[in-house]
């Protein structure tokens, strides 16, 4: 695996934190579709995750993207009913994507749980990667890859020390997972780390163990936000609150 450069910008809260990913992921979007005519991002969850969709769709530089040329994916899913609006593919229709002109062939949500098991639905969605891969690739290419922080350092899925941490295929279920709902789907750290760049994104003093522990060079098993590494870019957005034991000379700027 081929590791990028790593930085941490701070902020000085969730809400300045979610505008100006805002206005980051739109200006990677959009270099993305000038150099090479589409774009591939990947979605996730959570306060900080909907709240930097929700500034991109009041934003009036939006329409700057070329929606139609942009492939949309998740990170991971709560393994429910369709329509549910735990869902985070749900949470973020709401957010954005009910508002924008996204081609509806090129937003690949997740499988909902129509009663079959979540293994089926991970085969599923690692056999639509595979046909969206490009040539002599598993994966598709991910221009940018999102993912919020949970307290105990868990990204998407992989919560510390579970099966999922091991998991080599490219989707993985999730089961008996210790944060409700417990029955997820998660793209397993070979395909997160395929892509180019990985944001982590995280508020709150809640978050500052874990953020430390992992810019500290932690495991992956036991942090794994510490195993989030981007191909050329692995960068840290997170506020003042949750930034405390962040290294000095990893900070870019603050604002």
């Amino acid at each position: 695996m081929t590791v990028g450069e790593l930085s941490v910008v701070v902020h000085r809260d969730a809400d300045v934190l979610a505008a100006a990913a805002a206005a980051r992921l739109m200006v990677r979007i959009v270099d993305a579709q000038q150099a090479r005519g589409t774009a591939s991002i990947v979605l996730t969850g959570g306060g900080v995750g909907i709240g930097t969709l929700k500034a991109l769709n009041a934003s009036p530089a939006r329409d700057a993207i070329d929606w139609g040329a942009l492939d949309i994916w998740w990170g991971d899913e709560r393994y429910l009913a369709a329509g549910d609006p735990e869902r985070n593919e749900v949470q973020a229709t709401e957010a954005l994507l009910d508002h924008v002109p996204v081609d509806p062939a090129r937003v690949h949500r997740m499988p909902a749980d129509t009663g079959s098991a979540p293994e089926s639905a991970a085969e599923q969605y690692a056999d639509e990667l595979s046909k969206a891969a490009r040539a002599g690739a598993s994966l598709p290419k991910f221009d940018v890859l999102m993912l919020g922080v949970g307290p105990e350092g868990h990204i998407a899925s992989i919560f510390p020390e579970s099966p999922a941490a091991y998991d080599e295929g490219l989707v993985t279920a999730v089961r008996n997972c210790p944060k409700p709902p417990p029955t997820r789907i998660s793209l397993t750290f070979g395909t997160i780390t395929s892509a180019d760049e990985v944001w982590l994104l995280a508020a709150g003093a809640g978050k500052a163990e874990a953020v430390g522990l992992a810019l500290a060079g932690a495991g992956r098993v036991q942090i794994p936000a510490a195993g989030a590494r981007g191909g050329v870019r692995t960068l840290w957005l997170v506020d003042e609150a949750a930034a405390v034991n962040v290294p000095p000379n990893l900070r870019l700027r603050r604002s």
